[in-house]
């Protein structure tokens, strides 16, 4: 396999495609909060949620945090390209990968508990209008 310049120039414009995908989850979650917190619920219930939000959000930073960190590893992998760095830069690249792949690992655990949230509130909905 060929490895050039061009290998790790091929993620950007998945990654920053990636990134607005966590911008717009943050931006949701947080939204949220803010809901939450202007809301009357019950005491118990409001505290249990704001617990999964604070969690919510601390995965989206570290999501959005391995993301950045796979684009900044991806340009010092075509930088050193550039140089003429070809075995260290096919290393960096692949760390870029690795890292990259943290950040999705990180993202299906938030949709994960971001679904099962959502699903606890239909069913109170639901449970509301019966």
């Amino acid at each position: 396999m060929e490895f050039g310049i061009s290998t790790p120039a091929l993620l950007f414009p998945a990654l920053s495609l990636l990134l607005l995908v966590y911008t717009n989850r943050f931006l949701a979650t947080a939204h949220l909060a803010r809901m939450l917190h202007e809301t009357d619920k019950n005491h118990i219930e409001r505290d249990e949620q704001i617990r999964n939000l604070k969690y919510r959000l601390d995965l989206t930073k570290w999501m959005q945090f391995f993301g950045v960190m796979s684009i900044l590893l991806c340009t010092f992998a075509m930088f050193g390209l550039f140089l003429g760095y070809l075995d260290i830069s096919k290393k960096v690249f692949g760390l870029s990968m690795l890292v990259m792949s943290i950040s999705l690992v990180i993202y299906l655990l938030e949709i994960s508990v971001s679904t099962k949230a959502l699903n606890l509130e239909l069913c109170d909905a639901i449970d509301k209008h019966k």
